[in-house]
């Protein structure tokens, strides 16, 4: 009975970082069938023309994650493609999202994408596809890798996918009223931290996390390039980053906070939300 509970508790923190021994994983994915045009991307029966629009938006998105990753994809994404919220609700179970990789690495788009939310398909595409190329490798949910880190690399990947309602100059205000990520924080297989531990909105929590990955990008591409491919093959994040920077991330990143403190202008600023 404890261990059931604390599957479903590591499952209830995890967001869309989700682990592929959940027994949800044992769960046939059911009333989907191939695009004709695209057998990546799956259909509920009726929707053909939100998939095509998934389909058109797949290989830049495709093309954003390896890059970011310096890797390939080990396998075709596949794309479960919801055009009604009773589709999503039986195969997203955390709500008001509008699009998620759940575990066994199956990543479903709801209709939010094909409506209201239209403008954010490639964005959050491009999000959910960097977490399932991570989970191809190492599976979703992996406790040595700190959210932030997870999260962070997704939306860089995306280009600010999933991070689209916080500008950079709201983050920068957060960090100098003292709301920032605890580079210190691990994570533990019931115990993860994200936004609201840190007094952060879910955006605003993607956003800093984004900006702390690319200053590491930004400030020594060769040496990031090291530690992602090193975490890509199941390293652990703590013993990675001090193989690669020769101390703890929260020292190393203690650079990124001193400029946003200084306001040097080191921090690009983001674009426009929509």
């Amino acid at each position: 009975m404890r261990y059931g509970f604390l599957l479903f508790l590591a499952w209830a923190l995890s967001g869309c970082a989700l682990t592929v021994s959940h027994p949800r994983a044992l769960q046939p994915v059911q009333g989907f069938t191939p695009l004709a045009s695209d057998t990546r991307v799956w259909i509920e029966p009726g929707f053909e023309e939100y998939g095509e629009r998934v389909s058109q938006a797949l290989p830049e998105a495709i093309d954003r994650v390896e890059a970011a990753h310096y890797l390939p994809f080990l396998r075709p994404p596949r794309v479960y493609v919801c055009g009604t919220a009773a589709c999503f609700r039986r195969h997203v179970l955390t709500p008001r999202l509008s699009a998620a990789v759940v575990p066994d690495n199956r990543l479903f788009l709801s209709p939010n994408l094909d409506g209201k939310e239209k403008h954010r398909l490639g964005a959050l595409l491009a999000h959910e596809l960097a977490h399932l190329h991570l989970g191809q490798r190492i599976g979703h949910y992996h406790s040595s890798l700190p959210v932030w880190f997870h999260e962070g690399w997704a939306s860089l990947a995306a280009e600010g996918g999933g991070a689209e309602y916080a500008s950079d100059e709201l983050v920068r205000t957060a960090i100098r009223e003292g709301r920032r990520v605890n580079l210190d924080s691990r994570d533990t297989p019931d115990k993860r931290h994200r936004a609201a531990a840190y007094n952060l909105d879910i955006h605003s929590f993607y956003r800093q996390s984004m900006l702390l990955v690319r200053w590491l990008r930004d400030q020594d591409e060769a040496r990031f390039r090291t530690l992602v491919l090193a975490l890509q093959n199941n390293a652990d994040f703590v013993i990675a980053f001090a193989d690669v920077y020769g101390h703890s991330p929260a020292t190393h990143l203690a650079g990124f906070y001193d400029e946003v403190l200084s306001d040097n202008g080191a921090v690009q600023a983001a674009p426009s939300s929509p």
